[in-house]
Protein backbone atom coordinates (compact mmCIF):
# COMPACT_ATOMS: atom_id res chain seq x y z
CA UNK A 1 0.00 0.00 0.00
CA UNK A 2 1.27 3.36 -1.51
CA UNK A 3 1.48 6.46 1.26
CA UNK A 4 -0.02 9.37 -1.30
CA UNK A 5 0.73 12.69 -1.60
CA UNK A 6 -2.57 14.15 -2.01
CA UNK A 7 -3.61 15.36 1.23
CA UNK A 8 -7.35 15.32 1.75
CA UNK A 9 -9.17 17.30 4.69
CA UNK A 10 -10.00 16.38 8.41
CA UNK A 11 -13.41 14.68 8.58
CA UNK A 12 -16.08 16.78 9.55
CA UNK A 13 -14.45 20.17 8.30
CA UNK A 14 -14.72 20.46 4.65
CA UNK A 15 -17.14 19.02 1.66
CA UNK A 16 -15.30 18.77 -1.62
CA UNK A 17 -15.06 16.21 -4.80
CA UNK A 18 -12.27 14.01 -5.50
CA UNK A 19 -11.33 13.11 -8.84
CA UNK A 20 -9.12 10.60 -10.54
CA UNK A 21 -9.66 7.94 -12.83
CA UNK A 22 -10.86 4.12 -12.12
CA UNK A 23 -8.20 2.12 -10.03
CA UNK A 24 -5.92 5.28 -9.45
CA UNK A 25 -6.60 4.32 -5.58
CA UNK A 26 -9.59 7.01 -4.72
CA UNK A 27 -11.57 4.53 -3.11
CA UNK A 28 -8.11 3.44 -0.66
CA UNK A 29 -7.43 7.08 -0.10
CA UNK A 30 -10.49 8.01 1.61
CA UNK A 31 -11.20 4.48 3.15
CA UNK A 32 -7.35 5.10 4.83
CA UNK A 33 -8.38 9.29 5.59
CA UNK A 34 -11.98 8.52 6.75
CA UNK A 35 -11.93 5.08 8.63
CA UNK A 36 -15.11 6.13 10.52
CA UNK A 37 -17.09 7.50 7.67
CA UNK A 38 -20.57 7.10 6.53
CA UNK A 39 -20.10 5.16 3.44
CA UNK A 40 -22.20 4.72 0.29
CA UNK A 41 -20.63 2.90 -2.59
CA UNK A 42 -22.67 3.46 -6.09
CA UNK A 43 -20.96 0.83 -7.27
CA UNK A 44 -22.64 -1.71 -5.52
CA UNK A 45 -25.60 -2.45 -7.60
CA UNK A 46 -28.34 -2.57 -4.63
CA UNK A 47 -26.69 0.58 -3.25
CA UNK A 48 -27.47 2.04 -6.95
CA UNK A 49 -30.97 0.66 -7.00
CA UNK A 50 -32.02 1.96 -3.80
CA UNK A 51 -31.06 5.60 -4.63
CA UNK A 52 -31.92 5.60 -7.56
CA UNK A 53 -35.31 4.94 -7.02
CA UNK A 54 -35.80 7.53 -4.25
CA UNK A 55 -32.74 10.03 -3.89
CA UNK A 56 -34.22 11.47 -0.77
CA UNK A 57 -33.29 8.28 1.66
CA UNK A 58 -29.78 9.70 1.40
CA UNK A 59 -31.47 12.78 3.70
CA UNK A 60 -33.62 10.79 6.14
CA UNK A 61 -31.24 8.32 6.89
CA UNK A 62 -28.71 10.96 7.35
CA UNK A 63 -31.20 12.90 9.71
CA UNK A 64 -31.84 9.82 11.94
CA UNK A 65 -28.13 9.27 12.42
CA UNK A 66 -27.81 12.57 14.06
CA UNK A 67 -24.21 12.88 13.45
CA UNK A 68 -21.39 14.58 15.11
CA UNK A 69 -18.65 17.01 15.25
CA UNK A 70 -16.16 15.18 13.01
CA UNK A 71 -18.59 12.71 10.83
CA UNK A 72 -17.77 12.80 7.11
CA UNK A 73 -20.47 11.21 4.40
CA UNK A 74 -18.03 9.47 1.42
CA UNK A 75 -20.24 8.82 -2.08
CA UNK A 76 -17.92 6.50 -4.16
CA UNK A 77 -18.89 7.09 -7.65
CA UNK A 78 -21.51 9.64 -7.27
CA UNK A 79 -21.83 10.85 -11.30
CA UNK A 80 -23.74 7.22 -11.11
CA UNK A 81 -26.97 9.13 -8.92
CA UNK A 82 -25.88 12.53 -9.93
CA UNK A 83 -29.55 13.38 -8.43
CA UNK A 84 -28.15 12.83 -4.87
CA UNK A 85 -26.27 16.10 -5.70
CA UNK A 86 -29.54 17.71 -4.76
CA UNK A 87 -29.55 16.51 -1.25
CA UNK A 88 -26.24 16.86 -0.97
CA UNK A 89 -26.42 21.16 -1.28
CA UNK A 90 -29.71 20.71 1.13
CA UNK A 91 -28.01 18.86 3.57
CA UNK A 92 -24.87 20.84 3.66
CA UNK A 93 -26.89 24.06 3.42
CA UNK A 94 -29.26 23.38 6.08
CA UNK A 95 -27.55 20.76 8.18
CA UNK A 96 -24.14 21.46 7.95
CA UNK A 97 -23.16 18.10 7.07
CA UNK A 98 -19.46 17.37 5.17
CA UNK A 99 -19.24 15.30 2.23
CA UNK A 100 -16.41 13.50 0.30
CA UNK A 101 -18.02 12.73 -2.95
CA UNK A 102 -15.63 10.78 -5.45
CA UNK A 103 -16.14 10.40 -8.98
CA UNK A 104 -14.14 9.00 -12.18
CA UNK A 105 -16.03 11.22 -14.57
CA UNK A 106 -17.83 14.34 -14.89
CA UNK A 107 -20.40 13.88 -17.90
CA UNK A 108 -23.11 12.88 -16.10
CA UNK A 109 -22.61 15.50 -13.79
CA UNK A 110 -22.55 17.95 -16.33
CA UNK A 111 -25.22 16.85 -18.28
CA UNK A 112 -28.49 18.08 -18.12
CA UNK A 113 -27.22 20.87 -15.70
CA UNK A 114 -26.83 18.64 -13.04
CA UNK A 115 -26.12 20.41 -9.63
CA UNK A 116 -22.85 20.39 -8.63
CA UNK A 117 -22.81 22.13 -5.61
CA UNK A 118 -22.13 25.89 -6.72
CA UNK A 119 -19.16 26.29 -5.11
CA UNK A 120 -19.24 24.67 -1.75
CA UNK A 121 -17.74 21.75 -2.41
CA UNK A 122 -13.65 21.84 -2.76
CA UNK A 123 -12.16 19.95 -5.62
CA UNK A 124 -9.06 17.54 -5.30
CA UNK A 125 -7.93 15.52 -7.93
CA UNK A 126 -5.86 11.86 -7.36
CA UNK A 127 -3.64 11.52 -10.08
CA UNK A 128 -1.38 7.85 -10.76
CA UNK A 129 1.49 7.11 -8.96
CA UNK A 130 4.09 8.99 -8.49
CA UNK A 131 8.02 9.25 -7.82
CA UNK A 132 8.10 11.05 -4.37
CA UNK A 133 4.81 8.47 -3.58
CA UNK A 134 7.08 5.46 -4.44
CA UNK A 135 10.36 6.20 -2.96
CA UNK A 136 12.56 3.48 -2.71
CA UNK A 137 10.35 1.69 -4.73
CA UNK A 138 10.36 3.92 -7.65
CA UNK A 139 11.54 2.11 -11.12
CA UNK A 140 11.17 4.48 -14.22
CA UNK A 141 11.59 1.16 -16.40
CA UNK A 142 8.43 0.03 -14.51
CA UNK A 143 6.56 2.75 -14.15
CA UNK A 144 6.77 3.93 -18.06
CA UNK A 145 5.74 0.14 -18.95
CA UNK A 146 3.55 -0.67 -16.51
CA UNK A 147 1.72 2.90 -15.76
CA UNK A 148 0.86 4.71 -12.63
CA UNK A 149 -1.85 2.91 -11.59
CA UNK A 150 -1.43 1.18 -8.24
CA UNK A 151 -2.43 -1.77 -9.02
CA UNK A 152 -0.69 -2.10 -12.37
CA UNK A 153 2.95 -0.71 -11.17
CA UNK A 154 2.87 -3.44 -7.93
CA UNK A 155 1.75 -6.56 -10.66
CA UNK A 156 4.53 -9.12 -12.49
CA UNK A 157 1.66 -9.03 -14.98
CA UNK A 158 0.04 -5.84 -15.87
CA UNK A 159 -0.80 -6.80 -19.57
CA UNK A 160 -3.44 -8.81 -18.62
CA UNK A 161 -5.02 -5.66 -16.00
CA UNK A 162 -4.31 -2.80 -18.52
CA UNK A 163 -6.17 -5.53 -21.33
CA UNK A 164 -9.19 -5.36 -18.93
CA UNK A 165 -9.09 -1.85 -17.74
CA UNK A 166 -8.99 -0.72 -21.39
CA UNK A 167 -11.77 -3.78 -22.98
CA UNK A 168 -13.99 -3.69 -19.79
CA UNK A 169 -14.26 0.33 -19.10
CA UNK A 170 -12.48 2.40 -21.89
CA UNK A 171 -13.89 0.88 -24.72
CA UNK A 172 -17.42 -0.37 -23.17
CA UNK A 173 -18.47 1.67 -19.95
CA UNK A 174 -17.04 5.18 -21.46
CA UNK A 175 -18.73 4.86 -24.48
CA UNK A 176 -22.27 3.75 -23.13
CA UNK A 177 -21.80 6.78 -20.76
CA UNK A 178 -20.77 8.98 -23.35
CA UNK A 179 -23.58 7.20 -25.45
CA UNK A 180 -21.61 6.66 -28.45
CA UNK A 181 -22.73 5.20 -31.56
CA UNK A 182 -19.90 3.32 -32.77
CA UNK A 183 -18.23 1.76 -30.65
CA UNK A 184 -15.28 0.71 -33.60
CA UNK A 185 -14.67 3.87 -34.84
CA UNK A 186 -14.15 5.12 -30.99
CA UNK A 187 -11.53 2.44 -30.49
CA UNK A 188 -10.21 3.11 -33.77
CA UNK A 189 -10.15 6.87 -32.29
CA UNK A 190 -8.32 5.45 -29.08
CA UNK A 191 -5.49 3.97 -30.86
CA UNK A 192 -5.23 7.44 -33.16
CA UNK A 193 -4.99 9.41 -30.22
CA UNK A 194 -2.73 7.34 -28.62
CA UNK A 195 0.24 7.22 -31.69
CA UNK A 196 -0.31 11.33 -30.53
CA UNK A 197 0.17 11.46 -27.08
CA UNK A 198 2.23 13.84 -26.11
CA UNK A 199 1.60 16.22 -29.88
CA UNK A 200 0.00 19.30 -30.90
CA UNK A 201 -3.34 17.61 -32.37
CA UNK A 202 -5.01 18.16 -35.47
CA UNK A 203 -9.00 17.01 -35.61
CA UNK A 204 -8.93 17.00 -39.21
CA UNK A 205 -6.42 14.44 -39.74
CA UNK A 206 -7.38 12.02 -36.78
CA UNK A 207 -11.12 12.13 -38.35
CA UNK A 208 -9.60 11.46 -41.93
CA UNK A 209 -7.69 7.95 -40.44
CA UNK A 210 -10.66 6.87 -38.27
CA UNK A 211 -13.47 7.45 -40.68
CA UNK A 212 -15.68 10.23 -38.20
CA UNK A 213 -15.73 13.97 -38.47
CA UNK A 214 -14.17 16.74 -37.38
CA UNK A 215 -16.87 17.66 -34.46
CA UNK A 216 -16.84 13.69 -33.07
CA UNK A 217 -12.99 13.53 -32.84
CA UNK A 218 -13.04 17.03 -30.97
CA UNK A 219 -15.98 15.22 -28.80
CA UNK A 220 -14.40 12.34 -28.23
CA UNK A 221 -11.15 14.09 -27.01
CA UNK A 222 -13.68 15.89 -24.73
CA UNK A 223 -14.86 12.39 -23.17
CA UNK A 224 -11.28 11.42 -22.55
CA UNK A 225 -10.99 14.93 -20.49
CA UNK A 226 -14.33 14.56 -18.54
CA UNK A 227 -13.32 11.08 -17.39
CA UNK A 228 -9.99 12.25 -16.36
CA UNK A 229 -8.17 9.58 -18.96
CA UNK A 230 -6.11 12.49 -20.39
CA UNK A 231 -5.64 15.88 -20.36
CA UNK A 232 -4.28 19.32 -22.71
CA UNK A 233 -1.40 21.05 -22.23
CA UNK A 234 -2.31 24.70 -23.38
CA UNK A 235 0.08 26.69 -25.10
CA UNK A 236 2.20 29.52 -23.59
CA UNK A 237 1.88 32.48 -25.46
CA UNK A 238 3.78 36.00 -24.66
CA UNK A 239 4.68 37.09 -27.64
CA UNK A 240 2.48 39.17 -30.75
CA UNK A 241 0.15 37.09 -32.49
CA UNK A 242 1.95 34.51 -35.30
CA UNK A 243 5.31 34.40 -33.38
CA UNK A 244 4.08 31.76 -31.17
CA UNK A 245 2.20 28.46 -31.80
CA UNK A 246 -1.45 28.77 -30.21
CA UNK A 247 -2.22 25.13 -30.35
CA UNK A 248 -2.48 22.71 -27.32
CA UNK A 249 -0.88 18.91 -26.65
CA UNK A 250 -2.97 16.46 -25.47
CA UNK A 251 -1.61 13.60 -23.03
CA UNK A 252 -3.18 10.90 -21.23
CA UNK A 253 -2.70 10.21 -18.01
CA UNK A 254 -1.20 6.50 -17.90
CA UNK A 255 1.96 5.91 -19.71
CA UNK A 256 0.77 2.26 -19.42
CA UNK A 257 -2.53 2.42 -21.52
CA UNK A 258 -1.36 5.04 -23.76
CA UNK A 259 1.51 1.79 -24.43
CA UNK A 260 -1.69 -0.63 -25.01
CA UNK A 261 -3.79 1.72 -26.86
CA UNK A 262 -0.64 2.44 -29.90
CA UNK A 263 0.56 -1.03 -29.92
CA UNK A 264 4.01 -0.28 -28.28
CA UNK A 265 4.83 -4.03 -26.53
CA UNK A 266 7.90 -3.54 -23.96
CA UNK A 267 9.15 0.26 -24.18
CA UNK A 268 12.81 -0.26 -24.04
CA UNK A 269 15.30 2.90 -23.26
CA UNK A 270 17.01 4.48 -26.55
CA UNK A 271 13.80 3.32 -28.62
CA UNK A 272 11.73 5.93 -29.81
CA UNK A 273 8.73 4.52 -27.82
CA UNK A 274 11.07 4.96 -24.57
CA UNK A 275 11.18 8.59 -25.16
CA UNK A 276 7.69 9.14 -25.55
CA UNK A 277 6.77 7.58 -22.68
CA UNK A 278 9.51 9.39 -20.79
CA UNK A 279 7.98 13.33 -21.69
CA UNK A 280 4.39 11.13 -20.58
CA UNK A 281 5.91 10.65 -17.25
CA UNK A 282 7.90 14.40 -16.88
CA UNK A 283 4.38 15.58 -17.42
CA UNK A 284 2.74 13.44 -15.27
CA UNK A 285 5.23 14.21 -12.23
CA UNK A 286 4.90 18.37 -12.93
CA UNK A 287 1.10 17.59 -12.98
CA UNK A 288 0.89 15.95 -9.92
CA UNK A 289 3.06 18.19 -7.88
CA UNK A 290 1.74 21.52 -8.87
CA UNK A 291 -1.63 19.71 -7.91
CA UNK A 292 -1.08 18.17 -4.66
CA UNK A 293 0.82 21.01 -3.79
CA UNK A 294 -1.72 23.72 -4.81
CA UNK A 295 0.93 26.37 -6.14
CA UNK A 296 -1.85 27.45 -8.66
CA UNK A 297 0.86 27.85 -11.33
CA UNK A 298 0.47 27.18 -15.07
CA UNK A 299 1.89 24.39 -17.02
CA UNK A 300 2.07 25.11 -20.39
CA UNK A 301 4.34 24.29 -23.31
CA UNK A 302 6.11 26.47 -26.06
CA UNK A 303 6.39 26.03 -29.16
CA UNK A 304 7.88 28.54 -32.69
CA UNK A 305 6.43 28.25 -35.75
CA UNK A 306 10.08 26.97 -37.24
CA UNK A 307 9.38 23.76 -34.87
CA UNK A 308 12.30 24.62 -32.09
CA UNK A 309 10.04 24.17 -28.91
CA UNK A 310 10.25 23.31 -25.36
CA UNK A 311 8.12 20.36 -23.47
CA UNK A 312 6.95 21.76 -20.28
CA UNK A 313 6.76 25.56 -18.65
CA UNK A 314 5.31 26.46 -15.15
CA UNK A 315 4.17 29.94 -15.02
CA UNK A 316 7.00 32.28 -16.42
CA UNK A 317 9.91 30.19 -13.36
CA UNK A 318 10.70 27.08 -14.34
CA UNK A 319 11.14 25.38 -18.30
CA UNK A 320 11.58 21.87 -18.53
CA UNK A 321 12.89 19.75 -22.10
CA UNK A 322 12.58 15.78 -21.12
CA UNK A 323 14.87 13.60 -23.26
CA UNK A 324 15.47 10.27 -22.61
CA UNK A 325 18.63 10.35 -23.92
CA UNK A 326 22.18 9.29 -21.91
CA UNK A 327 24.31 12.29 -23.52
CA UNK A 328 22.99 15.53 -24.13
CA UNK A 329 24.72 17.40 -26.69
CA UNK A 330 24.38 21.00 -27.99
CA UNK A 331 21.52 19.91 -30.07
CA UNK A 332 19.12 19.19 -27.43
CA UNK A 333 19.18 22.48 -25.31
CA UNK A 334 18.24 24.77 -28.50
CA UNK A 335 14.55 24.99 -27.45
CA UNK A 336 15.69 25.88 -23.90
CA UNK A 337 18.34 28.64 -25.59
CA UNK A 338 15.39 30.43 -28.31
CA UNK A 339 13.24 30.35 -24.80
CA UNK A 340 15.27 32.73 -23.21
CA UNK A 341 15.84 35.13 -25.54
CA UNK A 342 12.27 35.00 -26.21
CA UNK A 343 11.37 35.31 -22.66
CA UNK A 344 14.23 36.31 -20.52
CA UNK A 345 12.38 35.99 -17.25
CA UNK A 346 12.04 32.39 -16.94
CA UNK A 347 14.57 31.86 -13.49
CA UNK A 348 15.29 28.42 -14.23
CA UNK A 349 16.08 25.79 -17.50
CA UNK A 350 16.70 22.31 -17.70
CA UNK A 351 16.59 19.35 -18.90
CA UNK A 352 15.57 15.87 -17.62
CA UNK A 353 17.59 12.92 -18.85
CA UNK A 354 19.63 9.75 -18.26
CA UNK A 355 22.68 11.00 -17.15
CA UNK A 356 24.40 9.62 -15.20
CA UNK A 357 25.10 12.78 -12.88
CA UNK A 358 23.73 16.14 -12.86
CA UNK A 359 25.53 19.03 -14.30
CA UNK A 360 25.23 22.67 -16.01
CA UNK A 361 25.89 24.39 -18.75
CA UNK A 362 27.99 27.27 -19.29
CA UNK A 363 25.28 29.61 -19.62
CA UNK A 364 23.35 27.77 -16.86
CA UNK A 365 21.04 25.50 -17.93
CA UNK A 366 20.96 22.40 -15.20
CA UNK A 367 21.29 18.74 -17.07
CA UNK A 368 19.95 16.35 -14.95
CA UNK A 369 19.30 12.60 -14.66
CA UNK A 370 15.30 11.77 -14.26
CA UNK A 371 16.02 10.20 -10.61
CA UNK A 372 17.69 13.69 -9.07
CA UNK A 373 14.44 15.51 -11.07
CA UNK A 374 12.13 13.43 -8.79
CA UNK A 375 13.90 13.80 -5.65
CA UNK A 376 14.28 18.28 -5.86
CA UNK A 377 10.78 18.22 -7.33
CA UNK A 378 9.08 16.39 -4.19
CA UNK A 379 11.61 17.87 -1.90
CA UNK A 380 10.33 21.34 -3.12
CA UNK A 381 13.75 22.47 -4.54
CA UNK A 382 12.47 23.29 -8.13
CA UNK A 383 9.02 25.03 -7.49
Amino acid sequence: MYKRSLKLPEAGTESFFLWGPRQVGKSTLLRQTYPDGHWLDLLKNEEYQRYTTRPERLRLELEELSPTSGFQVVIDEIQNVPALLNEVHWLIENRGTHFALCASSARNLRRGGINLLGGRALRYELLGLTSGELGKEFDLGRLLNHGYMPRMYASNRPRRLVDAYVADYLRQEIANEARIQSLPMFSNFLEAAALRDGAIVNFTNIGRETGVSYKTVKSYFNILVDTLLGRWLPAYRKLPKGRETASPKFYFADAGIVNHLAKRGEVIEGSQDFGKAFENWVFHELSAFLSYRQTFEDLSHWRLPSGIEVDFLVGSRLAVEARARPTITRNHLKGLRALRREHPDFQRLMVVCLEAKPWRTEDGIDVVPAEVFAERLWAGELL
